[in-house]
C-alpha cells in the first residue's frame, strides 16, 4: 500500500474486495494514520477507530446519514455507533481480508470531510 496525504486518499474510489489480497501491516497502517488525524489504530492491528462528540443526537444523526451516503458511493461500509446521544463511532476493516486495506483509509478521509 502506498502511503498517500488525507487530500489523496479522498480523491480515491474504494475498490472492490472480496479476499485474496493480504492485509497492510501495522506498521504501514500507523504509517498512514500518521496522515488521518484523530483516527486510532486497534491493539490487533485489524481495524481503525475514530470518536466525534456531537452537539446533539440530531446532529449525531445527520452525520452518520452522511456517512452513510459516502460509504454507499464507494460500496465499502463502516461499522458505525451512536453512544449517549452526543458520541459518534466509526470503526473501519476490510471484513473479507480480516483486517485492514487501502480503503478504510481512502472511506476515513472521505469521512473526516463530512464530519462537524
Amino acid at each position: 500500500m502506498d502511503i498517500s496525504s488525507m487530500d489523496q486518499l479522498a480523491k480515491k474510489k474504494c475498490k472492490p474486495c472480496e479476499g485474496g489480497v493480504d492485509p497492510c501491516s501495522a506498521a504501514e497502517a500507523q504509517e498512514q494514520l500518521q496522515n488521518l488525524p484523530g483516527w486510532q489504530l486497534s491493539d490487533d492491528g485489524k481495524w481503525i477507530r475514530k470518536q466525534w462528540n456531537v452537539k446533539h443526537f440530531v446532529q449525531g444523526m445527520e452525520f452518520l446519514n452522511r456517512v452513510a451516503e459516502v460509504a454507499e458511493q464507494d460500496g465499502h461500509h463502516p461499522d458505525v455507533h451512536l453512544i449517549g446521544y452526543r458520541k459518534v463511532n466509526i470503526e473501519l476493516s476490510t471484513h473479507a481480508i480480516g483486517g485492514l486495506s487501502e480503503n478504510d483509509f481512502i472511506l476515513a478521509a472521505k469521512i473526516d470531510q463530512v464530519a462537524p
